[in-house]
């Protein structure tokens, strides 16, 4: 049997920003956790949702026609093919479910995209 995940000490492992990190798995579905702050680029998920679950800060995401303020305790689900760009003020921590092999950047690639399962 595993044991529980602890997410304050798996925060607490890694410092740098918009590179999410792989902490646990559930069928085809990748639990991952990552810290924002800034703003990120424009991109959409052509085959699926995407899950963001707020740790801890204030998470914004941007649609072409509002924007959505996720509070620590809250979880909002962009659907697919909806583009979008997520932002925070301040170091913001996040957890995202969303099935295996989904890149950070979507369907736009470019520099920011994250190597992919990278466990912490």
């Amino acid at each position: 049997m595993n044991s529980p995940i602890n997410l304050v000490e798996k925060f607490s492992q890694f410092a740098e920003l918009w590179q999410p990190k792989l902490i646990a798995e559930m069928n085809d579905y990748q639990f991952k956790i990552v810290k924002i702050q800034g703003d990120f680029i424009w991109h959409s998920h052509a085959d699926t949702d995407e899950a963001f679950i707020v740790i801890e800060g204030t998470l914004r995401i941007d649609f072409r026609d509002r924007a959505v303020f996720v509070q620590p305790g809250e979880l909002f689900v962009v659907p697919k093919g909806v583009e979008h760009k997520t932002a925070a003020e301040t170091i913001t921590k996040v957890m995202m479910i969303e099935p295996r092999g989904v890149l950070n950047t979507g369907d736009e690639g470019g520099e920011r995209t994250a190597e992919n399962n990278v466990w912490i």
